[in-house]
């Protein structure tokens, strides 16, 4: 038996610090990341395909987005099994009961709303569900999977949403529990896990797939999926990781001390291409010749990457008389760049005049580009 395990779709995802246009273009790319999966699951031959919480961001996505997804999941005719996560719990009123009304939900598709069993018989499968009904809470809901009995022969394949206890980075375990051992307690041939977006490991039976398309500069291997193979009840699953990421996120850090190092970080960014978004963390020294350059380099960068934030405000500036020198200006503005430059020697002017030299610096600048 051969299931594609997969978690945090997220989709309806929005990315407003972002400018609208790259917005738009990472948030469609978590439907277009489904069509990967569907068309994978596909080529794989899959039996089926688990899906472990947070299909949707939020219980409020439009109509739209919901078909588009539905239209998106189309690609492999199998078994879907979708479960409830945080972000889109099983309510009395949620976003599984629109899509339901919205006729959605064809017959491979199985919501798994309630702690019950699934049984897929055609596929040799029983799927164990531990369901959120609500956001949060401080049970351990997959305890349930204990309980449950499966007529012989099928595979017990588990699917929880949460934060297995005491394996993830402190401060994640605080809602949602799981208990680490629920496959052994269970019986479970297999445990599909989500909520960390990362893939990981727990045990040999217990995997979190993690979001198939990265959504954070958080490096803990995102943007794969999990190709499960399990020879027969009680054997161990063979589980292979799939690349399907459309972007990769990267957070780089950068002290400038030297002119030089504006060069460097260009030289380090024009290695990047549209398939990146990336942040920079900027700080240290740099003269205004090397802002400008600095500035400069960012637009090129921003033009060729999918997306980029930065900011310039742990950046000192530190005029020098070249830079004075090269602020070409007559009469009044000449004097006043003079004074502003006598000023910036002052101590307790220092940090005010600088940066109203940075200012006139610019001015003075994008009039010699218009000019």
């Amino acid at each position: 038996m051969k299931l594609l395990h997969t978690a945090d779709w997220q989709i309806g995802r929005t990315y407003a610090f972002f400018e609208p246009d790259d917005a738009a273009v990472l948030s469609e790319a978590r439907t277009t990341t489904v069509e990967r999966i569907a068309a994978l699951a596909t080529e794989e031959c899959v039996d089926l395909v688990v899906v472990a919480g947070d299909v949707f961001d939020a219980q409020t996505v439009t109509d739209r987005t919901m078909r588009r997804l539905f239209l998106a999941m189309q690609g492999f005719a199998g078994p879907w099994c979708l479960l409830p996560g945080n972000h889109d719990a099983a309510l009395s009123e949620s976003v599984w009961t629109r899509a339901r009304r919205l006729g959605l939900i064809t017959p491979n598709i199985h919501l798994l709303l309630s702690p019950a069993p699934i049984l897929l018989p055609d596929q040799g499968v029983a799927i164990l569900p531990a369901p959120l009904t609500q956001r949060q809470t401080s049970d351990d809901l997959s305890a349930a999977l204990d309980a449950m009995e499966t007529p012989p022969g099928l595979l017990r394949i588990g699917v929880a949403h949460g934060a297995v206890q005491g394996v993830l980075p402190e401060g994640i375990d605080s809602s949602n529990p799981i208990a680490p051992d629920r496959a052994e307690t269970a019986r479970l041939d297999y445990l599909a896990l989500g909520d960390w977006h990362g893939c990981k490991e727990i045990n040999a039976r217990t995997w979190y797939a993690g979001t198939p398309e990265p959504e954070r500069y958080v490096d803990n291997d995102p943007g794969q999926v999990l190709l499960v193979e399990i020879a027969a009840p009680g054997m161990v699953p063979q589980v292979t990781r799939h690349p399907v990421g459309q972007y990769q996120w990267v957070r780089w850090e950068r002290e400038f001390q030297v002119a030089e190092d504006v060069d460097a970080l260009d030289e380090r960014l024009s290695t990047l291409d549209s398939r990146f978004v990336v942040r920079l963390d900027l700080s240290g020294v740099l003269d205004i010749t090397a802002r400008q350059r600095l500035l400069e380099n960012l637009a090129v960068a921003s033009a060729r990457v999918r997306a980029l934030e930065y900011d310039l405000a742990e950046i000192r500036l530190q005029p020098t008389d070249a830079d004075i020198a090269n602020m070409q200006a007559d009469g009044y503005l000449s004097d006043v760049i003079g004074e502003l430059r006598d000023r910036s020697a002052v101590p307790d002017q220092k940090e005010v005049a600088t940066e109203a030299l940075v200012i006139l610096a610019d001015i003075l600048q994008n009039q010699q580009g218009a000019a």
